[in-house]
């Protein structure tokens, strides 16, 4: 565990890009989850006599044209951006870590079916808009929210595992469990999967921050969660009409997911140069 922490110093004092997107992200996880003891006011308190103040001592990021403040409704809309990520990262990965598995072990028909028709199939979708179909026809709300961003999500992961899986199933390894008589849940699960994790590991944190902005558009576009929730999509949305007479209705909510996206980006460059054996070697790790 101690040499763990001292790779990972190594690695912040080479790439301090990673130290501030680790920072980043433990702030936004606190803000998620402290959220009801830290912010300021009632997200969703309405102070008509207050609306479109700029930022002041009383409210630190001004209020909206409802007059509410805008820093709570950031410290709120954390929590939605953190779970939709995460629950949307977690059932891309898991969905795609079975077909991607089946697919690249089994081979033959199974993969020609599973690469050429179904994952091609959602390919040929555009992520975002197979999301707003799903939504608007399922109508609002978190889960249907986390379901359909995963829905398009899924088959990176897929592609990913498949072509991991296809390349460490000839290796020796491999080999030898089969002959003793390991079944193929065993060989994949005790022998294949610690294989294939880091490029998974690497490709989870990176897409936290496609889920975080994909969340955040379908937010802006109205098929979110359901109002008075706060997101920082909507607020984006709400403040567009603002923008030039009071413009911190838009900048704020603009750079907490401009810090979101790029904290994540961060850290996985990060994961890939501390898993990369070659870069590590390079740093002195």
């Amino acid at each position: 565990m101690s040499s763990t922490f001292r790779s990972l110093r190594t690695v912040a004092r080479h790439n301090y890009l990673a130290a501030i997107g680790a920072a980043l992200v433990v702030t936004f996880i606190f803000c998620a989850i402290s959220a009801p003891w830290i912010a300021p006011y009632d997200p969703a308190d309405i102070n008509l006599p207050a609306r479109l103040s700029p930022p002041s001592p009383a409210h630190w990021c001004g209020t909206d044209e409802l007059g509410r403040d805008i820093l709570s409704r950031l410290i709120y809309g954390s929590r939605i951006s953190m779970l939709v990520g995460s629950c949307v990262v977690t059932a891309s990965l898991l969905l795609g870590l079975i077909v991607g598995s089946i697919a690249g072990y089994y081979g033959g028909g199974i993969d020609r079916f599973t690469n050429v028709i179904v994952m091609n199939a959602f390919l040929s979708f555009p992520g975002i808009l197979l999301a707003i179909a799903f939504v608007a026809f399922r109508g609002q709300s978190l889960f249907n929210l986390v379901l359909a961003l995963s829905l398009g999500g899924w088959v990176g992961y897929a592609r990913l595992v498949r072509a991991q899986v296809l390349a460490t199933r000839e290796r020796e390894f491999v080999e030898a469990v089969r002959a003793l008589g390991a079944t193929d849940l065993r060989v994949m699960i005790r022998h294949i999967l610690p294989n294939i994790i880091q490029p998974l590991i690497v490709q989870a944190a990176i897409g936290m921050a496609g889920a975080i902005l994909a969340e955040a558009t379908m937010s802006f576009l109205g098929l979110g969660v359901p109002p008075p929730t706060a997101s920082w999509g909507s607020m984006l949305s709400d403040g567009r009409a603002h923008l030039f007479d009071s413009p911190h209705l838009v900048l704020f909510p603009a750079a907490a997911v401009m810090l979101a996206v790029l904290s994540f980006n961060f850290i996985g460059d990060a994961l890939r140069d501390f898993l990369d054996p070659r870069t590590r070697i390079e740093i002195g790790i």
